[in-house]
């Protein structure tokens, strides 16, 4: 009875030091109110950006049109844009915005006193919580209100509520919502290409690559080190 006791305290104090601060909120520059959560020595947003300005104040342009992203000659290709999945607004409250590669090159993206997460700052993450291998399980929100099945290896014991917010892609389709999430880092792979991190609903490891920056993912903020 005693032992069984001391794995239950100890089980609330792990969980006790990812949730400590989640009640905690930031607010974008569209008003757009986040809850946070206190990982190992980060702090993380626990919903995807939603913003349509940078922090300045400036129009992120949002692009709508599949053509655009099919010619390959388009000022979409080579410059920042947003948009909703399949360009429907309603995701927005639940998924956020689905960003191309070119929103992070102004580091404007987030709210003041938060970034995007580097490479570097993804892979403390996830070594924190046991290695790639594992850690999405403990990322991904528990459940099927938005993943669905299996959801393999859920818990959201972190508390980060990973979503799968789906993805745009180079031709311009719309793919993997409820079956799959993507962040970008604001590491670049080469000048075509940048580190992002994804989840599935069939794995419980995180995936790391290069992303084209045509396409569109969502992204979670990180809070600045003081």
């Amino acid at each position: 009875m005693k032992q069984k006791i001391i794995k239950t305290i100890a089980f609330l104090l792990v969980s006790l030091s990812f949730t400590a601060v989640k009640a905690q909120t930031v607010k974008d520059i569209d008003g757009n109110v986040y809850k946070t959560v206190t990982i190992g020595t980060q702090t993380w947003m626990t919903e995807n950006l939603k913003t349509t300005n940078y922090n300045d104040g400036t129009a992120i342009p949002f692009v709508s049109n599949n053509t655009a992203w099919i010619n390959r000659d388009s000022v979409a290709i080579t410059t920042a844009a947003y948009y909703w999945y399949d360009n429907d607004s309603t995701y927005k409250n639940v998924y956020g915005a689905l960003y191309n590669g070119y929103t992070i090159i102004t580091s404007k993206l987030c709210p003041c006193g938060w970034h995007l997460p580097s490479d570097a700052e993804w892979s403390v993450l996830t070594d924190y919580l046991g290695g790639e291998g594992v850690a999405g399980g403990k990322l991904k929100e528990r459940g099927y209100s938005h993943w669905v099945a299996p959801n393999t290896g859920a818990t959201n014991e972190t508390g980060f509520n990973a979503l799968p917010g789906g993805s745009r892609f180079m031709d311009g389709s719309f793919k993997l919502a409820n079956e799959g999430g993507n962040w970008w880092s604001s590491s670049d792979y080469n000048s075509e290409r940048t580190w992002f991190r994804g989840m599935n609903n069939n794995i419980e490891f995180v995936i790391k690559g290069p992303l084209e920056k045509p396409n569109g993912i969502s992204v979670r903020c990180v809070r600045d080190k003081n």
